[in-house]
């Protein structure tokens, strides 16, 4: 008889795992750029742990009519960083590979999204 009540205890929480929802996978680590600021300098800002397969414009050079693209980026994170030329991750692309992608002052963009 306890073997039956185990059997079904370890079926219910079975199901209950299969049943809980999961949450969005993270590209785990830091991505890295930089941007000309206002003041006319470069600065070096970081994305932590930004969540994957959604597109994440950068806010410091989201608008192309006021701002210079980003440039000299750096994959620090476990999944492939893909850069965009535009907002929203539209335009050309080029993609950076994980924990060692790095590009130089010349890959411009404004956008970029994390893959696994």
């Amino acid at each position: 008889m306890r073997l039956r009540h185990a059997a079904g205890a370890a079926f219910g929480a079975l199901t209950l795992l299969l049943t809980i929802p999961t949450s969005a996978s993270a590209a785990v680590g830091e991505f890295q750029y930089t941007y000309v600021g206002l003041d006319g300098k470069p600065h070096i800002t970081f994305l932590l742990d930004p969540a994957g397969a959604e597109c994440h414009t950068l806010p410091e050079v989201a608008d192309p009519a006021a701002s210079e693209p980003a440039f000299s980026p750096r994959n620090r994170t476990t999944a492939t960083a893909t850069v965009f030329t535009e907002p929203d991750c539209e335009g050309d692309y080029f993609s950076l590979r994980p924990l060692t992608g790095r590009g130089s002052e010349r890959l411009k963009f404004r956008s970029v999204v994390f893959s696994n």
